[in-house]
């Protein structure tokens, strides 16, 4: 029904249009009451029209061109009007004019095109808005790793949920054939080692607990760890005799160029002797 209405109040302002710019043609007294009131007609017609800007920012101005459009040209036509030299050939060339107007607002509609170009910039920003919530979000890209063994402990140990999530295999070295070092650091730099579980360890590589010992590295921050995995070399095995000489073979392969800094002695309990 509203549409309908429009639409006549459309076809009656095209009418009243063509009346006035072939009134324009024989007189000057109609030139600045017709142009006002086709100013105010467009502004009456857009005020009618929240459609037309409320549109999407990005098709507003040009609705509001489209809608106006008809308007404009009935103002410019009623001023040349006026400024046209009085002669025959002028006056043939105004009403062409006049009734190629007349002609393309009749078959054009702007006002209709106007509300359609919005309504198709709507639908069309809808469906991006639904598209754009059907996409799944994407996938971080997958972590690269420098190793095959850092590629097993990230996949392995340092997923979310996992044994010592947030953490990275720095360096592996094989101590000896009983031992295993690893130094492993934290993915963010500036942050230390997050708590590694041993009994998580133990259950995840079916390794008993006294043999896997994690701990300070020397001389470093706690944004690394040490973690010694099966029977650390004893001193007097032909290692050396203090516990400096077996930290040495242990850093001179796990971690070369790190000094001992502090050592502590304990019994070695008797099942592991």
């Amino acid at each position: 029904m509203l549409a309908r209405v429009r639409s006549t109040v459309g076809r009656a302002a095209t009418v009243a249009g063509a009346v006035v710019l072939t009134g324009g043609l024989g007189t000057d007294a109609v030139t600045l009451p017709g142009a006002a009131a086709t100013v105010v007609t467009a502004g009456v017609g857009l005020a009618v029209n929240p459609k037309v800007w409320r549109a999407p920012a990005s098709v507003r101005w040009t609705a509001i061109s489209l809608y106006a459009a008809p308007h404009a040209g009935c103002a410019v036509l009623l001023v040349g009007e006026r400024l046209a030299p009085d002669t025959g050939v002028s006056l043939l060339v105004q009403a062409a004019a006049a009734a190629l107007w007349t002609g393309a607002t009749w078959i054009l509609r702007p006002g209709l095109t106007a509300r359609q170009f919005v309504d198709e910039a709507l639908a069309q920003e809808l469906a991006e808005a639904q598209k754009a919530e059907e996409t799944p979000p994407a996938e971080p890209p997958a972590p690269t790793y420098d190793s095959p063994q850092a590629q097993w402990w990230g996949q392995r140990f340092a997923i979310e949920g996992g044994v010592a999530p947030g953490t990275v295999l720095l360096e592996h070295r094989q101590v000896s054939e009983q031992c295993l070092a690893l130094i492993i650091g934290a993915q963010k730099r500036g942050q230390p080692v997050p708590d590694i579980s041993k009994p998580g360890l133990s259950a995840e590589l079916d390794l008993p607990e006294e043999l896997i010992d994690i701990g300070p590295v020397p001389g470093r921050g706690a944004g690394v760890r040490l973690l010694v995995l099966g029977q650390r070399p004893l001193a007097g095995a032909g290692l050396g005799d203090s516990d400096a000489e077996v930290w040495a073979e242990i850093a001179a392969t796990a971690m070369p160029g790190v000094e001992l800094i502090e050592a502590n002695t304990y019994e070695m309990p008797k099942e592991l002797t």
